[in-house]
């Protein structure tokens, strides 16, 4: 049945995310329009998931070090993890993986959620979209597997959002949230000028810069004092007031006050700096463009209590995904079959999704992600 009518499931599916929709966006319009991204992977029945056959490589590995005297430099575990192959041998659709903190030959897939934590997508990285999206392949460039899988994360993060909002085009999402494996120039690019996001939630995996200022910034983006690089400057406003009218980051010294002055019942700005490092009596002035640097400026201030608050959101893919492996009973399956697996993927998320409708029309909307409570 699920080998067959695969198709079917995948049209039910789709169709169940559109019903969906209006039903989350009555329940919450804020986090209904959060785009949630993630990965991971559904291990299959292998010789080589068994771990017995890791362990036998770490053990040659350590013996090896010990015989010829290498120091700590030379990892037994990721020399392991380069010396595995890339795939199962009976399958090469069973790629190797790294989840959860451990070596895996599985099925891999990506999921997008939205803020309330409710599948929008599920796509399963099988031969037909990989021959779709050749890109996405990305084989070991390192000995580092955390690497490897943020290179192939950002790889496969914006096929499957472009197809997401194909088929969906009524969903309009204004705000993505991933992981730190999406901080790339070209990622940020392509979320606000082809997808149309507003705003990109997206950890740091480097360290910012910025060039040709005589200024510094923190690890949040925010510019500092050019006399003292620990003195961030201070926000002021959120709108620009420039004639360009080009939207604008406006930080002002920290050592500015408003003054009220009596005489003409107006307030201007006084800089009390002891060392001021410009000469205009209002303090040093910056502004910044965020479509010149995306990254360091995605739409939000980066260590701000917006983002602080909203990039907590991020968790529920994660419960989603977790649910869907403990709960729906997709981890530990006992096949190989690919087309098995992909379907039982399927199936676990119309579960969530008619879980959604029947909590709607019972109006128990605190059920919509808990489907024992609610059939109790």
């Amino acid at each position: 049945f699920k080998q067959d009518f695969l198709s079917d499931l995948q049209s039910m599916f789709d169709h169940l995310v559109d019903l969906t929709e209006p039903i989350c966006q009555s329940l919450d319009p804020a986090l209904a329009s959060m785009t949630i991204f993630d990965t991971s992977g559904i291990e299959a029945w292998v010789t080589e998931n068994n771990p017995k056959y890791a362990n036998r490589i770490i053990k040659q590995l350590k013996a090896f070090k010990k015989s010829h005297n290498l120091d700590d430099s030379y990892d037994p575990y990721k020399a392991a993890y380069g010396s595995m192959p890339t795939h199962a041998a009976s399958n090469q659709a069973i790629q190797q993986m790294y989840i959860n903190g451990h070596f895996c030959y599985a099925y891999k897939f990506g999921i997008i959620t939205n803020g309330l934590g409710i599948v929008r997508d599920i796509t399963f990285y099988n031969k037909d979209f990989l021959k779709k999206h050749p890109d996405i392949v990305v084989g070991k460039k390192s000995d580092s597997p955390d690497e490897d899988k943020s290179l192939a994360d950002s790889k496969a993060l914006l096929p499957v959002l472009i197809d997401f909002f194909q088929k969906h085009p009524l969903i309009n999402s204004k705000t993505f949230l991933g992981d730190a494996a999406f901080d790339a120039i070209n990622i940020y690019k392509s979320l606000f000028e082809e997808i149309g996001f507003q705003k990109a939630f997206i950890p740091l995996k480097t360290k910012l810069s910025v060039e040709g200022t005589d200024y510094t910034v923190n690890e949040n983006g925010i510019p500092c004092c050019p006399h003292d690089p620990s003195l961030p400057m201070r926000r002021e406003g959120s709108r620009s007031h420039l004639r360009s009218k080009l939207p604008t980051m406006k930080f002002v010294c920290p050592k500015m006050k408003w003054e009220y002055n009596p005489a003409d019942k107006s307030k201007h700005r006084v800089c009390h700096c002891d060392n001021p490092c410009t000469s205009s009596s209002c303090g040093r002035m910056i502004y910044i463009y965020p479509e010149k640097n995306l990254r360091a400026y995605p739409g939000v201030e980066r260590g701000s209590q917006e983002w602080e608050d909203t990039y907590k959101i991020r968790v529920n893919v994660e419960k989603s995904i977790n649910h869907f492996k403990d709960s729906f009973c997709i981890a530990d399956r006992k096949t190989q079959n690919e087309k098995t697996l992909h379907a039982d993927l399927l199936l676990a998320g119309i579960t969530q999704l008619v879980t959604v409708l029947v909590a709607d029309k019972i109006h128990q909307y605190q059920y919509i992600r808990s489907l024992k409570p609610l059939i109790a």
